[in-house]
Protein backbone atom coordinates (compact mmCIF):
# COMPACT_ATOMS: atom_id res chain seq x y z
CA UNK A 1 0.00 0.00 0.00
CA UNK A 2 1.05 3.58 -0.82
CA UNK A 3 -0.54 6.03 0.67
CA UNK A 4 -0.32 10.17 0.27
CA UNK A 5 -1.49 12.20 3.31
CA UNK A 6 -1.95 16.07 3.63
CA UNK A 7 -1.34 16.64 7.52
CA UNK A 8 -1.61 19.55 9.46
CA UNK A 9 -0.41 18.87 13.11
CA UNK A 10 1.00 20.57 16.61
CA UNK A 11 5.00 20.38 16.39
CA UNK A 12 5.66 17.85 19.05
CA UNK A 13 3.35 15.69 16.96
CA UNK A 14 4.53 16.71 13.14
CA UNK A 15 8.40 17.32 14.08
CA UNK A 16 9.40 14.77 16.39
CA UNK A 17 9.63 11.15 14.11
CA UNK A 18 8.55 8.49 16.40
CA UNK A 19 5.30 10.45 17.58
CA UNK A 20 4.70 11.33 13.59
CA UNK A 21 4.71 7.47 13.18
CA UNK A 22 2.62 6.51 15.68
CA UNK A 23 -0.40 8.67 14.15
CA UNK A 24 0.18 7.62 11.27
CA UNK A 25 0.08 3.96 12.08
CA UNK A 26 -2.67 4.92 13.91
CA UNK A 27 -4.57 6.96 11.29
CA UNK A 28 -4.17 4.40 8.60
CA UNK A 29 -4.66 1.26 11.14
CA UNK A 30 -1.51 -0.52 10.22
CA UNK A 31 -0.31 -3.34 11.96
CA UNK A 32 2.76 -2.75 13.98
CA UNK A 33 4.76 -6.02 12.44
CA UNK A 34 4.37 -3.94 8.55
CA UNK A 35 7.38 -2.96 7.12
CA UNK A 36 6.68 1.02 7.06
CA UNK A 37 8.93 3.62 5.25
CA UNK A 38 7.70 6.86 6.01
CA UNK A 39 9.22 10.11 3.56
CA UNK A 40 8.33 13.61 4.13
CA UNK A 41 7.81 15.31 1.00
CA UNK A 42 7.12 19.11 2.40
CA UNK A 43 7.26 20.33 5.31
CA UNK A 44 5.98 24.03 6.22
CA UNK A 45 5.03 25.70 9.94
CA UNK A 46 1.60 27.80 10.10
CA UNK A 47 2.41 30.48 13.16
CA UNK A 48 -1.15 32.56 11.62
CA UNK A 49 -2.86 31.46 15.24
CA UNK A 50 -2.16 30.68 18.50
CA UNK A 51 -2.20 27.03 17.77
CA UNK A 52 0.70 26.63 15.65
CA UNK A 53 0.44 24.01 13.37
CA UNK A 54 2.80 22.01 10.88
CA UNK A 55 1.49 21.55 7.53
CA UNK A 56 3.68 18.18 6.12
CA UNK A 57 2.92 16.04 2.73
CA UNK A 58 3.91 12.86 3.79
CA UNK A 59 3.93 9.34 1.15
CA UNK A 60 4.20 6.32 3.26
CA UNK A 61 5.00 3.11 1.69
CA UNK A 62 3.27 -0.03 3.54
CA UNK A 63 5.23 -3.28 2.41
CA UNK A 64 6.16 -1.36 -0.68
CA UNK A 65 9.57 -0.32 -1.63
CA UNK A 66 10.14 3.18 -1.94
CA UNK A 67 11.94 4.57 -4.54
CA UNK A 68 15.30 6.28 -4.51
CA UNK A 69 15.15 9.23 -2.60
CA UNK A 70 17.89 10.83 -4.97
CA UNK A 71 16.60 10.78 -8.83
CA UNK A 72 19.83 12.49 -10.10
CA UNK A 73 22.60 10.87 -11.54
CA UNK A 74 25.37 11.77 -9.16
CA UNK A 75 28.52 10.11 -11.42
CA UNK A 76 30.19 12.02 -13.65
CA UNK A 77 32.40 11.53 -16.58
CA UNK A 78 35.74 11.76 -17.63
CA UNK A 79 36.12 15.25 -19.32
CA UNK A 80 40.12 16.29 -19.17
CA UNK A 81 40.85 16.13 -22.51
CA UNK A 82 37.56 17.86 -23.23
CA UNK A 83 37.45 21.11 -24.81
CA UNK A 84 37.79 23.68 -22.61
CA UNK A 85 35.16 26.25 -20.57
CA UNK A 86 36.33 29.00 -18.15
CA UNK A 87 34.99 29.83 -15.36
CA UNK A 88 35.64 32.97 -13.49
CA UNK A 89 34.84 32.77 -9.71
CA UNK A 90 34.11 29.93 -8.04
CA UNK A 91 30.45 30.33 -5.62
CA UNK A 92 27.77 28.49 -6.45
CA UNK A 93 26.98 30.08 -9.93
CA UNK A 94 30.48 28.57 -11.12
CA UNK A 95 30.49 25.87 -9.48
CA UNK A 96 27.14 24.56 -10.49
CA UNK A 97 28.11 25.65 -13.93
CA UNK A 98 31.24 23.76 -14.13
CA UNK A 99 29.60 20.42 -13.22
CA UNK A 100 27.05 21.16 -15.76
CA UNK A 101 29.57 21.63 -18.32
CA UNK A 102 31.34 18.04 -17.20
CA UNK A 103 27.43 16.55 -17.41
CA UNK A 104 27.87 18.09 -21.10
CA UNK A 105 31.06 17.07 -21.99
CA UNK A 106 33.37 19.88 -21.88
CA UNK A 107 36.32 20.85 -19.33
CA UNK A 108 35.58 23.53 -16.95
CA UNK A 109 38.86 25.54 -15.50
CA UNK A 110 37.79 27.16 -12.61
CA UNK A 111 39.93 30.77 -11.89
CA UNK A 112 39.37 31.58 -7.60
CA UNK A 113 41.14 34.91 -6.55
CA UNK A 114 40.25 33.86 -3.29
CA UNK A 115 41.43 30.58 -0.72
CA UNK A 116 39.67 27.11 -0.70
CA UNK A 117 37.19 26.99 2.35
CA UNK A 118 39.47 25.25 5.01
CA UNK A 119 42.36 28.38 4.58
CA UNK A 120 39.49 30.47 4.11
CA UNK A 121 38.84 29.98 7.98
CA UNK A 122 42.25 31.93 8.50
CA UNK A 123 40.93 34.64 6.48
CA UNK A 124 37.84 35.11 8.49
CA UNK A 125 39.37 34.57 11.98
CA UNK A 126 41.87 37.58 10.62
CA UNK A 127 39.07 39.93 9.78
CA UNK A 128 37.25 39.40 13.15
CA UNK A 129 39.62 39.47 15.73
CA UNK A 130 42.59 41.02 14.40
CA UNK A 131 40.14 43.45 11.86
CA UNK A 132 42.45 42.70 9.20
CA UNK A 133 41.13 42.64 5.97
CA UNK A 134 42.51 40.09 2.97
CA UNK A 135 41.09 42.27 -0.20
CA UNK A 136 41.37 38.28 -2.05
CA UNK A 137 40.02 36.40 0.68
CA UNK A 138 37.21 36.51 3.15
CA UNK A 139 33.97 36.28 3.77
CA UNK A 140 33.07 37.40 -0.07
CA UNK A 141 35.92 35.91 -1.94
CA UNK A 142 37.07 32.42 -2.02
CA UNK A 143 35.85 28.69 -2.54
CA UNK A 144 32.09 29.17 -2.06
CA UNK A 145 31.39 32.30 -2.90
CA UNK A 146 29.54 34.76 -0.12
CA UNK A 147 27.16 32.46 0.83
CA UNK A 148 29.51 29.86 2.10
CA UNK A 149 30.15 31.28 5.56
CA UNK A 150 27.80 34.35 5.27
CA UNK A 151 24.41 32.64 4.48
CA UNK A 152 23.35 29.22 3.44
CA UNK A 153 20.01 29.51 3.20
CA UNK A 154 18.46 28.26 -0.03
CA UNK A 155 15.29 29.39 -0.41
CA UNK A 156 14.13 31.10 -3.97
CA UNK A 157 10.88 32.01 -5.48
CA UNK A 158 12.87 31.90 -8.99
CA UNK A 159 10.88 28.51 -9.51
CA UNK A 160 10.97 29.91 -13.54
CA UNK A 161 14.54 30.11 -13.50
CA UNK A 162 15.25 26.29 -13.93
CA UNK A 163 15.17 22.52 -11.75
CA UNK A 164 14.97 23.79 -8.12
CA UNK A 165 14.74 20.09 -7.09
CA UNK A 166 17.92 19.04 -9.39
CA UNK A 167 20.00 22.15 -7.28
CA UNK A 168 18.82 20.84 -3.82
CA UNK A 169 19.40 16.79 -4.65
CA UNK A 170 23.21 18.02 -6.09
CA UNK A 171 23.32 19.52 -2.34
CA UNK A 172 22.58 15.92 -0.61
CA UNK A 173 24.16 14.12 -2.97
CA UNK A 174 27.17 16.16 -1.89
CA UNK A 175 27.15 15.54 1.81
CA UNK A 176 23.90 18.17 2.23
CA UNK A 177 20.98 16.94 4.80
CA UNK A 178 18.09 15.61 2.92
CA UNK A 179 15.76 17.67 5.25
CA UNK A 180 16.41 20.57 2.52
CA UNK A 181 14.65 18.25 -0.32
CA UNK A 182 11.45 18.53 2.17
CA UNK A 183 11.58 22.58 4.47
CA UNK A 184 9.54 25.16 2.37
CA UNK A 185 12.86 27.15 3.56
CA UNK A 186 15.60 24.66 3.42
CA UNK A 187 18.73 25.88 5.15
CA UNK A 188 21.84 23.71 4.85
CA UNK A 189 23.94 26.04 8.06
CA UNK A 190 27.61 27.82 7.81
CA UNK A 191 28.95 25.44 9.48
CA UNK A 192 27.94 22.62 6.86
CA UNK A 193 28.01 24.46 3.97
CA UNK A 194 32.13 24.07 3.43
CA UNK A 195 32.14 20.09 3.55
CA UNK A 196 29.61 20.59 0.91
CA UNK A 197 31.56 22.54 -1.10
CA UNK A 198 34.81 20.66 -0.37
CA UNK A 199 32.80 17.87 -1.61
CA UNK A 200 31.82 19.63 -4.80
CA UNK A 201 35.36 20.73 -5.37
CA UNK A 202 36.30 16.88 -4.93
CA UNK A 203 33.40 16.32 -7.89
CA UNK A 204 35.24 18.35 -10.48
CA UNK A 205 38.72 17.45 -10.10
CA UNK A 206 37.69 13.88 -10.44
CA UNK A 207 36.09 14.31 -13.20
CA UNK A 208 39.06 16.02 -14.77
CA UNK A 209 38.51 19.55 -14.23
CA UNK A 210 40.39 22.25 -13.03
CA UNK A 211 40.20 24.46 -9.91
CA UNK A 212 42.82 27.65 -9.57
CA UNK A 213 42.76 29.07 -5.94
CA UNK A 214 44.77 32.05 -5.19
CA UNK A 215 44.71 33.34 -9.30
CA UNK A 216 42.99 36.54 -9.86
CA UNK A 217 42.06 37.33 -13.19
CA UNK A 218 43.24 40.63 -14.21
CA UNK A 219 42.08 40.62 -17.87
CA UNK A 220 40.32 39.17 -20.46
CA UNK A 221 41.39 38.06 -24.23
CA UNK A 222 39.17 39.45 -26.32
CA UNK A 223 39.63 39.51 -30.73
CA UNK A 224 36.88 41.14 -32.67
CA UNK A 225 34.26 41.09 -30.49
CA UNK A 226 34.80 37.30 -29.17
CA UNK A 227 36.54 36.64 -26.32
CA UNK A 228 39.08 34.21 -26.47
CA UNK A 229 40.66 33.32 -23.00
CA UNK A 230 41.44 35.82 -20.25
CA UNK A 231 45.32 36.66 -18.26
CA UNK A 232 45.59 36.42 -14.78
CA UNK A 233 47.55 38.59 -12.32
CA UNK A 234 50.51 36.31 -12.59
CA UNK A 235 50.65 37.16 -16.39
CA UNK A 236 49.59 33.81 -17.73
CA UNK A 237 46.56 33.05 -20.35
CA UNK A 238 44.53 30.44 -20.56
CA UNK A 239 41.84 30.20 -23.71
CA UNK A 240 38.98 28.42 -23.84
CA UNK A 241 35.74 27.75 -25.92
CA UNK A 242 33.92 30.43 -23.77
CA UNK A 243 34.00 32.19 -20.57
CA UNK A 244 31.60 32.54 -17.95
CA UNK A 245 31.68 35.11 -15.64
CA UNK A 246 30.45 34.37 -12.15
CA UNK A 247 32.90 36.60 -9.87
CA UNK A 248 29.49 37.60 -7.51
CA UNK A 249 28.15 40.81 -6.26
CA UNK A 250 31.53 42.22 -4.78
CA UNK A 251 34.45 42.20 -7.49
CA UNK A 252 34.35 45.64 -8.58
CA UNK A 253 37.62 45.74 -10.07
CA UNK A 254 35.75 43.20 -12.85
CA UNK A 255 33.14 46.19 -13.66
CA UNK A 256 35.94 48.24 -13.77
CA UNK A 257 37.94 46.22 -16.04
CA UNK A 258 35.19 46.05 -17.92
CA UNK A 259 34.10 50.04 -17.78
CA UNK A 260 37.50 50.52 -18.60
CA UNK A 261 37.55 48.21 -21.60
CA UNK A 262 34.18 49.96 -22.93
CA UNK A 263 31.82 46.67 -22.72
CA UNK A 264 28.48 47.53 -22.01
CA UNK A 265 27.48 47.71 -18.29
CA UNK A 266 23.83 48.81 -16.64
CA UNK A 267 22.88 50.29 -13.76
CA UNK A 268 20.90 48.19 -11.57
CA UNK A 269 17.80 48.63 -8.48
CA UNK A 270 19.19 47.55 -5.09
CA UNK A 271 19.12 48.56 -1.63
CA UNK A 272 21.26 49.57 1.16
CA UNK A 273 20.47 49.91 5.27
CA UNK A 274 22.03 48.24 8.28
CA UNK A 275 21.98 45.01 10.45
CA UNK A 276 18.52 44.50 12.82
CA UNK A 277 19.90 42.30 16.22
CA UNK A 278 17.40 41.09 18.70
CA UNK A 279 17.81 38.77 21.45
CA UNK A 280 16.24 35.28 19.74
CA UNK A 281 13.34 34.59 22.31
CA UNK A 282 11.74 37.74 21.19
CA UNK A 283 11.37 36.93 17.89
CA UNK A 284 9.92 33.83 19.05
CA UNK A 285 7.14 35.00 21.26
CA UNK A 286 6.05 37.39 18.69
CA UNK A 287 5.79 34.69 15.82
CA UNK A 288 4.68 32.12 17.94
CA UNK A 289 2.65 33.83 20.18
CA UNK A 290 4.53 32.50 23.57
CA UNK A 291 5.23 33.78 26.35
CA UNK A 292 8.21 31.72 27.67
CA UNK A 293 10.27 29.86 25.10
CA UNK A 294 9.26 28.38 21.69
CA UNK A 295 9.80 24.77 23.23
CA UNK A 296 11.70 21.50 22.00
CA UNK A 297 10.40 20.80 18.67
CA UNK A 298 10.16 24.29 16.86
CA UNK A 299 13.05 26.10 15.00
CA UNK A 300 14.62 29.80 15.97
CA UNK A 301 11.88 31.67 14.43
CA UNK A 302 12.14 33.85 12.00
CA UNK A 303 10.14 36.85 9.77
CA UNK A 304 9.79 39.11 6.54
CA UNK A 305 8.89 42.52 6.63
CA UNK A 306 8.21 45.46 3.75
CA UNK A 307 6.65 48.57 4.05
CA UNK A 308 6.55 51.78 1.64
CA UNK A 309 7.57 55.08 2.96
CA UNK A 310 8.39 58.62 1.29
CA UNK A 311 11.13 60.62 1.76
CA UNK A 312 11.89 63.62 -0.70
CA UNK A 313 8.12 63.29 -2.39
CA UNK A 314 9.66 59.72 -3.71
CA UNK A 315 8.22 56.71 -2.63
CA UNK A 316 10.49 54.11 -1.46
CA UNK A 317 10.74 50.60 -0.10
CA UNK A 318 12.05 49.66 3.05
CA UNK A 319 12.31 45.89 4.15
CA UNK A 320 13.93 43.53 5.91
CA UNK A 321 16.33 41.19 3.85
CA UNK A 322 18.87 37.48 4.48
CA UNK A 323 17.05 37.11 7.70
CA UNK A 324 18.94 34.75 9.86
CA UNK A 325 17.62 33.09 12.94
CA UNK A 326 19.77 32.13 15.83
CA UNK A 327 22.06 33.66 13.71
CA UNK A 328 25.48 36.15 13.79
CA UNK A 329 26.54 39.16 12.37
CA UNK A 330 29.73 38.81 10.70
CA UNK A 331 32.09 41.68 9.00
CA UNK A 332 31.91 41.21 5.07
CA UNK A 333 34.39 44.24 4.24
CA UNK A 334 36.03 43.26 0.97
CA UNK A 335 38.89 45.66 1.53
CA UNK A 336 40.81 47.56 3.80
CA UNK A 337 39.07 50.95 4.91
CA UNK A 338 35.39 50.01 5.13
CA UNK A 339 32.85 48.00 7.12
CA UNK A 340 30.45 45.97 5.57
CA UNK A 341 27.44 43.68 7.60
CA UNK A 342 26.16 40.45 6.82
CA UNK A 343 24.07 37.88 8.38
CA UNK A 344 24.91 34.14 8.74
CA UNK A 345 23.17 31.28 10.62
CA UNK A 346 24.35 27.50 11.74
CA UNK A 347 22.66 24.14 10.64
CA UNK A 348 21.23 24.10 14.10
CA UNK A 349 20.37 27.58 14.35
CA UNK A 350 20.92 28.04 17.74
CA UNK A 351 22.59 31.04 18.72
CA UNK A 352 20.69 33.34 21.23
CA UNK A 353 20.61 36.05 18.07
CA UNK A 354 18.46 37.16 15.68
CA UNK A 355 19.14 39.38 12.70
CA UNK A 356 18.29 40.81 9.65
CA UNK A 357 19.20 43.31 6.59
CA UNK A 358 17.03 46.25 7.20
CA UNK A 359 17.33 48.18 3.93
CA UNK A 360 16.04 50.87 2.00
CA UNK A 361 15.49 50.64 -2.05
CA UNK A 362 17.78 52.99 -3.74
CA UNK A 363 16.13 55.42 -6.40
CA UNK A 364 17.66 57.33 -9.30
CA UNK A 365 17.43 60.22 -7.23
CA UNK A 366 19.98 59.12 -5.11
CA UNK A 367 22.40 58.33 -7.56
CA UNK A 368 22.58 61.80 -9.29
CA UNK A 369 25.47 63.25 -7.13
CA UNK A 370 27.21 59.56 -8.87
CA UNK A 371 26.41 60.02 -12.21
CA UNK A 372 29.80 61.05 -13.58
CA UNK A 373 30.41 57.35 -13.04
CA UNK A 374 27.73 56.05 -15.16
CA UNK A 375 26.52 52.60 -14.69
CA UNK A 376 28.99 52.18 -11.92
CA UNK A 377 27.21 55.35 -10.13
CA UNK A 378 25.49 52.82 -7.08
CA UNK A 379 28.79 51.19 -6.75
CA UNK A 380 30.77 54.53 -5.73
CA UNK A 381 27.23 55.09 -3.17
CA UNK A 382 28.41 52.18 -2.34
CA UNK A 383 31.65 52.90 -1.16
CA UNK A 384 31.48 56.07 0.43
CA UNK A 385 28.92 54.70 2.77
CA UNK A 386 30.76 51.51 3.37
CA UNK A 387 33.73 54.13 4.04
CA UNK A 388 31.72 56.55 6.56
CA UNK A 389 30.85 53.32 8.60
CA UNK A 390 34.52 52.66 9.06
CA UNK A 391 34.85 56.18 9.59
CA UNK A 392 32.31 55.69 12.67
CA UNK A 393 33.22 52.26 13.73
CA UNK A 394 36.71 54.27 15.06
CA UNK A 395 38.76 53.21 11.41
CA UNK A 396 38.79 49.62 12.58
CA UNK A 397 36.56 46.68 11.93
CA UNK A 398 34.53 47.41 14.77
CA UNK A 399 31.15 48.58 13.68
CA UNK A 400 28.65 51.94 14.47
CA UNK A 401 26.07 50.82 16.26
CA UNK A 402 22.71 52.21 17.99
CA UNK A 403 19.67 50.74 20.17
CA UNK A 404 16.22 50.71 18.16
CA UNK A 405 14.43 53.06 20.62
CA UNK A 406 17.06 55.62 20.04
CA UNK A 407 17.25 55.69 16.77
CA UNK A 408 13.29 56.17 16.69
CA UNK A 409 14.17 58.60 19.65
CA UNK A 410 17.18 60.54 17.66
CA UNK A 411 19.82 59.98 20.89
CA UNK A 412 22.86 58.56 20.93
CA UNK A 413 22.79 54.70 22.62
CA UNK A 414 24.39 55.78 26.48
CA UNK A 415 25.39 51.43 26.27
CA UNK A 416 24.89 49.39 23.56
CA UNK A 417 23.41 45.61 23.94
CA UNK A 418 25.59 42.11 23.69
CA UNK A 419 26.05 41.50 19.98
CA UNK A 420 27.19 38.35 18.17
CA UNK A 421 29.22 40.54 15.82
CA UNK A 422 32.97 39.68 17.32
CA UNK A 423 34.95 42.54 15.84
CA UNK A 424 33.17 44.64 18.23
CA UNK A 425 30.34 47.93 18.41
CA UNK A 426 31.14 51.33 18.39
CA UNK A 427 27.31 53.86 19.76
CA UNK A 428 26.72 56.25 16.87
CA UNK A 429 23.41 58.56 16.35
CA UNK A 430 22.95 56.27 12.86
CA UNK A 431 19.70 58.56 12.51
CA UNK A 432 21.99 61.83 11.74
CA UNK A 433 24.74 59.75 10.62
CA UNK A 434 23.68 57.64 8.07
CA UNK A 435 22.91 59.46 4.44
CA UNK A 436 19.15 61.27 5.00
CA UNK A 437 17.90 59.17 1.96
CA UNK A 438 18.79 56.11 3.69
CA UNK A 439 17.98 56.99 7.79
CA UNK A 440 14.70 58.54 7.63
CA UNK A 441 12.94 55.99 5.59
CA UNK A 442 14.61 53.07 7.85
CA UNK A 443 13.19 54.93 10.81
CA UNK A 444 9.69 55.33 9.22
CA UNK A 445 9.84 51.61 8.51
CA UNK A 446 10.68 50.69 11.99
CA UNK A 447 7.87 52.14 13.36
CA UNK A 448 5.52 50.50 10.55
CA UNK A 449 7.09 47.61 11.75
CA UNK A 450 6.55 47.77 15.22
CA UNK A 451 2.99 47.68 14.64
CA UNK A 452 3.26 44.77 12.64
CA UNK A 453 5.15 43.04 15.16
CA UNK A 454 4.74 44.28 18.63
CA UNK A 455 7.73 44.37 20.64
CA UNK A 456 9.97 44.31 17.05
CA UNK A 457 10.86 48.42 17.84
CA UNK A 458 12.54 48.23 21.56
CA UNK A 459 15.64 49.06 23.58
CA UNK A 460 16.69 45.28 23.40
CA UNK A 461 17.32 45.34 19.64
CA UNK A 462 20.14 47.08 17.90
CA UNK A 463 21.06 48.49 14.24
CA UNK A 464 24.85 47.68 13.21
CA UNK A 465 25.81 49.21 10.04
CA UNK A 466 25.95 49.03 7.16
CA UNK A 467 24.77 46.40 5.05
CA UNK A 468 25.32 47.57 1.69
CA UNK A 469 25.96 44.54 -0.30
CA UNK A 470 22.58 43.55 -0.82
CA UNK A 471 23.04 43.19 -4.29
CA UNK A 472 25.07 43.86 -7.16
CA UNK A 473 24.23 48.30 -8.19
CA UNK A 474 25.56 46.77 -11.69
CA UNK A 475 24.28 44.83 -14.13
CA UNK A 476 26.35 43.34 -16.38
CA UNK A 477 23.59 42.83 -19.76
CA UNK A 478 23.08 39.66 -21.81
CA UNK A 479 20.86 38.24 -24.10
CA UNK A 480 17.69 36.75 -23.05
CA UNK A 481 18.20 33.12 -25.31
CA UNK A 482 21.62 33.09 -25.63
CA UNK A 483 22.99 34.00 -22.01
CA UNK A 484 25.88 36.11 -24.05
CA UNK A 485 26.84 39.48 -23.37
CA UNK A 486 25.18 41.59 -26.54
CA UNK A 487 28.75 43.12 -27.99
CA UNK A 488 30.96 39.90 -26.51
CA UNK A 489 30.67 36.76 -28.25
CA UNK A 490 31.81 33.48 -26.01
CA UNK A 491 31.27 36.17 -22.95
CA UNK A 492 28.61 34.55 -20.30
CA UNK A 493 27.34 37.20 -17.60
CA UNK A 494 26.41 34.78 -14.59
CA UNK A 495 25.01 34.98 -11.54
CA UNK A 496 24.65 37.63 -8.50
CA UNK A 497 27.80 39.68 -9.78
CA UNK A 498 26.09 40.04 -13.46
CA UNK A 499 22.64 40.94 -11.48
CA UNK A 500 21.23 37.53 -12.79
CA UNK A 501 20.45 36.49 -9.00
CA UNK A 502 19.89 36.91 -5.92
CA UNK A 503 21.29 33.68 -3.42
CA UNK A 504 22.68 30.58 -3.89
CA UNK A 505 20.03 28.73 -5.19
CA UNK A 506 19.03 30.83 -8.13
CA UNK A 507 22.86 32.07 -8.53
CA UNK A 508 23.39 27.89 -9.11
CA UNK A 509 20.07 27.56 -11.27
CA UNK A 510 21.78 30.44 -13.48
CA UNK A 511 25.32 28.98 -14.06
CA UNK A 512 23.52 25.59 -15.10
CA UNK A 513 21.58 27.90 -17.89
CA UNK A 514 25.24 29.84 -19.10
CA UNK A 515 27.10 26.42 -18.70
CA UNK A 516 23.59 25.12 -20.87
CA UNK A 517 23.99 27.93 -23.44
CA UNK A 518 28.10 27.88 -23.92
CA UNK A 519 27.91 23.92 -24.65
CA UNK A 520 25.29 25.04 -27.55
CA UNK A 521 27.62 27.55 -29.14
CA UNK A 522 30.36 24.63 -28.81
CA UNK A 523 28.63 22.24 -30.92
CA UNK A 524 26.73 24.84 -33.11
Amino acid sequence: MIKNLQLSLPPEVALNEPALQAYVFRKLHIDSNAEVILRKAKQSIDARSKRIKVNLQVTVYVNEPAPALLQIDSSYPDVSKSPQALVIGCGPAGMFAALRLIELGLKPIIFERGNDVRARRRDLADINKKHLVNPESNYCFGEGGAGTYSDGKLYTRSNKRGDIRRVLEIFVSHGASEQILVDSHPHIGTNKLPQVVSNMRESILKAGGEIHFNTKVVDLIIDKSRINGLRTESGQEYLGEGVILATGHSARDIYELLDKKNILLEDKSFAMGVRIEHPQPIIDQIQYHCEADRGPYLPAASYSLVTQTYFGGVQRGVFSFCMCPGGFIVPAATAPGEVVVNGMSPSRRDSPYANSGLVVAITKEDLAPYSQHGALAGLAFQKELEALSWELGGRTQTAPAQRVSDFIQNRTSPALNPTSYQPGLNAVNLLQALPQNIANPLREGLLQFGKKMKGYVSNEAQLVGVESRTSSPVRIPRDRETCEHPQIRGLYPCGEGAGFAGGIMSAAMDGERCAEQLRRHVIG
